[in-house]
């Protein structure tokens, strides 16, 4: 999954809180980083993601995959990066990384399934990738 070409990155930092007694980051929390990152993502190409939701339409994660490289600490200044992708007529996938703005060292690297679907049924896909390709990001197959 090595990405050179991200569609979107965002910059964040490691807040206190967000750590463990072992000084780094909680596991549980980059999921937090990512998802963010997916709804300024959104956001950025005219999708709002509580728009989506009161119109019906929901964007569900139905598999993620993580591999944890290094740990973020406390004051670490880093970038979420994703890149999306098309599976089928129902799925996005969002290639997605965590790297320390300092050094650019890989913290993880993620592939976040994800799967529309309208008042609780599947939901083509079509819609979200036409908003992509009308601000000019490519979306290629799985």
């Amino acid at each position: 999954m090595a990405m050179t070409n991200f569609a979107f990155a965002l910059e964040m930092q490691v807040r206190d809180y967000e750590c463990d007694l072992q000084g780094i980051v909680n596991n549980a929390v980059y999921q937090n980083y990512l998802e963010h990152c997916r709804h300024k993502f959104l956001l950025s190409v005219g999708l709002d993601f509580a728009q989506m939701h009161m119109d019906g339409i929901d964007a569900v994660v139905i598999k993620a995959e993580i591999e944890y490289k290094f740990p973020l600490k406390p004051g670490d200044d880093f970038y979420v990066r994703l890149k999306p992708r098309r599976q089928g007529r129902l799925r996005i996938i969002f290639d997605q990384e965590i790297v320390r703005k300092a050094d650019e060292k890989l913290i993880l690297k993620a592939r976040i399934t994800t799967a529309l679907t309208k008042n609780g049924r599947p939901f083509p896909s079509d819609l979200f990738v036409k908003k992509l390709e009308d601000s000019g990001i490519v979306i290629d197959e799985l």
